[in-house]
């Protein structure tokens, strides 16, 4: 059997709550660099969602400035988390592979992050 991703955008959506939930119950749990990439997940996810509604022919991509490029075109407020997303594409990387040199952020630091990535999903969520 072939597995076939969905275009369905409330599919990806759904999926990245979970990656969202996921990240915030790892991140109490002190578990950081897996909190990270469920961080990471949350946002690609949900943009990827965003861009399905617009249209978009989905793609295998996990850089989400390139995806934040693609869904400002639709709607130029979602660049104000560029930084955002730029950070959250190296917790991705450094969470597929080991790495000699990564960035180390403590738990009040990420707890910002989440944040951040929260306030992302809530304008995806109205705007698509």
């Amino acid at each position: 059997m072939q597995n076939k991703e969905s275009v369905y955008p409330k599919d990806w959506m759904a999926k990245g709550d979970n990656d969202w939930d996921a990240a915030r119950i790892l991140l109490e749990a002190g578990k950081l660099e897996l909190a990270s990439f469920h961080i990471q997940q949350a946002i690609e996810k949900n943009l990827k969602g965003y861009l399905l509604s617009k249209g978009w022919k989905l793609r295998h991509i996990h850089e989400l400035d390139e995806l934040l490029d693609d869904a400002a075109v639709c709607h130029s407020g979602l660049n104000e988390f560029r930084s955002l997303c730029e950070l959250a594409t190296e917790f991705y990387v450094e969470e597929r592979a080991p790495l000699l040199i990564t960035s180390k952020f403590n738990k009040e630091e990420l707890e910002k992050v989440l944040k951040q990535a929260k306030e992302l999903i809530e304008l995806i969520r109205r705007i698509a």
